[in-house]
Order: C-alpha cells, then structure tokens, then sequence
C-alpha cells in the first residue's frame, strides 16, 4: 500500500508572472500574441508533487509497484516519512485499486455517546418520531425560535446543522427518512437544489419526492417511464457528471413523456450526490439526533468535546448575554469575518441552545478540568482547559501532566509545566488560578 501521489502544475496566472518576468530581465518586448503562446506553452507544467490527503493504492499481493510506477518522497523530502506513487492517483487508477480514507467526525462521537450512555448505537431506532420530529420543527425541544436559532431543531447534528439545510429544511419540512435521504442529496450536489430544484417546488411544479436529489433518481425515474435501462444509465451518467443531455438523449426523453421541467432540471446540474452516500450520513445523523432529543447532556458532551479548540469558555460560562452580543458582533462582519469567527458562532449558538434547555457549563478548574473532554459534572458540563481561549492543546496538556503534585503557586505552575505567560494570564482572567499565589515566597510567609 502506497500513498498516492499528486502533481502540483503551473496555473495559468503563475505561468504569466514568469514569461513577464523572463521579458523585461532581457528586456525584450512581444506582442501581446506571443505572450500568450508562451504563457500556453508553461501552463501545466509540474511544479511540485504531494500526496493525495486520503488516496491509498493497493498493490496486488504477488506484484511489485514498479510494474505500475515508480515511488518517491511528496516534494523531494526524505524527511516526510512518507512515500507516494510517481504517478498521480488520476493516471493509474484504472490498474490498480484506490482506495479514499478520509476522516470523519461521526463515528467518533456515536463511539463518546455510547460510552457516556452505556446504549448501544447500532441499536438506536433510525424512525424515532420525536427524533424524526427535529427536522421540521422545536417540538422535540421545547424551545423558542431564538434559542435555537432558527424554525427546525437541528443544530450541531452533522449534515443537517448549517444555515443553509437548515434553510432547506425550513422550506420543505420532512416527515420521513427517505425525505431526509432526499434533502441530503440536495445538499450535497451542485447546481441541484438552488436555482433548480427549490424553484420548482416553490412554484409548485412538482414535490419533493419528484426533484432530481441524487444521481439513482434519474435513471430509475427514466426507466420507469419505459426509456431502456441502458440509456436511461446514460443519462444518468452525463447529468451527474455535469455533461448535460445531449441532442438525442433530449429527444428520447421527450417521446417518452418526460416533463419539461425534468429536461431542464437535468440540464442545470453539475454534480449529482449517490443515494448511497446521502443514506448512509442521514443515518449517522438519526443516531446522533436520538441522543440529542433523549440524552442532552451525553450529546453535548460529545459535540462540545469535538470541538473543543473552537469553544471560548470565558465567553459561554459569562451566560447567554454575552454570547448572543459576540454572535451579533460577528454576523454584523458579514464576509469579512474569519474562518475561527465563523466557526465560533456555531459552537455559540450550540451553546445557547444547550443553556436554554437547562444545561449548565462549570467554569474551566485546574484540577477538575479535563484536557479537551467536557465532563459531565452535577449535571453539568465542566469545560476543559483547552477550551479556554488562549491556552491551546498542547499547553493544556503540558498543565494536565504536571498537576498530578499539586501546584504551590502560580510561579511553580508556569516552572513545571513550562507554558507561557499568555497561558497563565487567560487562566488567570478566567479565575482558574484564584486558588494561587503569584510566587512561593508569598505562599511561605
């Protein structure tokens, strides 16, 4: 098994800069035609090599890799630790078995749930009414529209929780797992929900169940409207792929009394989602919605937990005023606000939520504090030390370490466990080091 290797090229941009470059150090000058050609001629060219962030290639048990490529280190660097195929994954895909491990964070956090709870995930019913009943309404919570900072209880449940589903959500109102299947599909693809098929239900052209939401629902609608199964895959295969229809496919369709609306929806598409996929992350989010209805504390755990190096305990244990302001604050930036900002407002507005059913969160402890896991303390949530702005994971571990023999004094604590002074003043400002004199010579006399 080897990593697979990419193959950084030059952009067309980059190219420019050095043809511009290479001209006026001889300054020579060309018109604008040669520049372009020779802009061209660069574009393309390798630049670098990486590795692809989860391709693996497997290599037949009895064959060596050099009779498929050769192997080298990501960018030439023998310290890396890793060794990619010569080759990009895109060239040698078709003779050997690529396989994508990329990371997740839903397995993790069903694995948390169980522990916490002691129940068995596998075991979680996938059509739980009152779970079902979060995607299109607060009943299941029992909050306002402000705490939960919208119409639908869906908030920190993965694939559902951003604004836009969540807006989906809001404009379609599932009642059943095979409509969330269908939103899921939506979501995920390109050009297939805005501007298509959100249009055609507003207008009341066709239903939920009727749109294009994954690639499977073009080829078994077409077959069913008796098309033969072999160009009705077709079909599918042009659409998903964002090729559109071509003349005859067109002209099939029609003969076969596939509507307008279909045609055209088909046509807007660039990527379509596999119903597989879409079934398989809606499952994962029923079992994650279930402990969020029937075990609120585990399920905030898990998520804050998750989360940790986003949540800003300073700010969340002030109550639900400030968090709402620093929400405001952050909003009112608009596209000027920074990836942290905007991922601290989701974990604010978790929080809120969180609060308004009655949860509460214990200040960050020196003692009682775990590094990154947010305890479940007095029915409570004791925040961990890395979730305190400004003491980052390494130096929470570094003070978990060393706090094994109590700490004399503020002095000793920065001694020991080696953090800065950034670090001592966050804790100390968040009264976690109240406990503390500043130096041993005060704690002696």
């Amino acid at each position: 098994m080897y990593r697979a290797g990419t193959i950084g090229r030059l952009a067309d941009r980059t190219a420019y800069g050095y043809v511009r470059s290479f001209l006026e150090s001889r300054g020579l000058k060309v018109r604008s035609a040669e520049m372009n050609r020779l802009v061209r001629g660069c574009t393309g060219v390798r630049k670098t090599t990486g590795q692809h962030p989860g391709g693996l290639m497997i290599i037949p048990e009895g064959r060596e890799v050099f009779e498929f490529t050769p192997i080298q280190y990501p960018a030439n660097d023998a310290e890396s630790g890793v060794v990619t195929t010569h080759f990009d994954c895109d060239t040698i895909h078709d003779h050997l078995v690529k396989l994508d491990i990329l990371g997740h964070d839903d397995p993790t956090v069903l694995r948390m749930l169980q522990d916490l709870t002691g129940i068995d995930v596998r075991t979680v019913p996938i059509d739980d009414p009152d779970t079902l009943k979060l995607f299109s309404g607060l009943e299941s919570l029992g909050i306002s529209k402000e705490d939960a900072s919208g119409e639908v209880g869906t908030l920190a449940i993965p694939e559902f929780g951003t604004r836009f589903v969540r807006q989906m959500l809001v404009e379609t109102r599932p009642s059943s797992v095979g409509e969330l299947v269908r939103i899921s599909g939506l979501s995920h693809g390109t050009n297939v929900w805005t501007g298509n098929a959100q249009e055609l239900i507003k207008a009341n052209t066709c239903t939920l169940k009727e749109v294009i939401a994954c690639r499977d629902d073009i080829m078994t609608y077409l077959i069913r409207k008796g098309l033969p199964p072999g160009d009705a895959f077709n079909i599918m295969e042009r659409v998903r792929k964002g090729k559109g229809l071509s003349a005859d496919h067109e002209k099939l369709m029609e003969e076969h009394g596939v509507p307008k609306w279909y045609i055209e929806s088909c046509k807007k598409i660039s990527y379509l989602f596999p119903k597989a996929h879409a079934a398989a992350y809606v499952m994962m989010a029923l079992r994650i919605a279930y402990f969020k209805v029937h075990h609120p504390l585990a399920f905030y755990s898990a998520y804050f937990t998750v989360r940790a190096d986003d949540f800003d305990a300073g700010l969340v244990v002030r109550g639900p005023g400030p968090c709402r302001k620093e929400i405001e604050r952050i909003d009112a930036k608009g596209n000027e606000a920074t990836a942290k900002e905007k991922s601290l407002v989701t974990v604010l507005e978790v929080a809120l939520e969180a609060m308004a059913r009655g949860i509460r969160f214990l200040p960050v402890d020196l003692y009682k504090s775990d590094v990154s896991a947010f305890r479940i303390e007095d029915g409570a949530l004791r925040c961990p030390l890395a979730s305190l702005q400004g003491v980052g994971s390494a130096a929470a571990q570094a003070i978990a370490a060393a706090r094994e023999q109590p700490f004399t004094s503020i002095e000793d604590l920065q001694r020991r466990a080696k953090v800065s002074r950034a670090v001592v003043d966050a804790m100390r400002e968040h009264g976690a080091l109240a406990s503390l004199p500043e130096t041993d010579q005060i704690a002696l006399f």
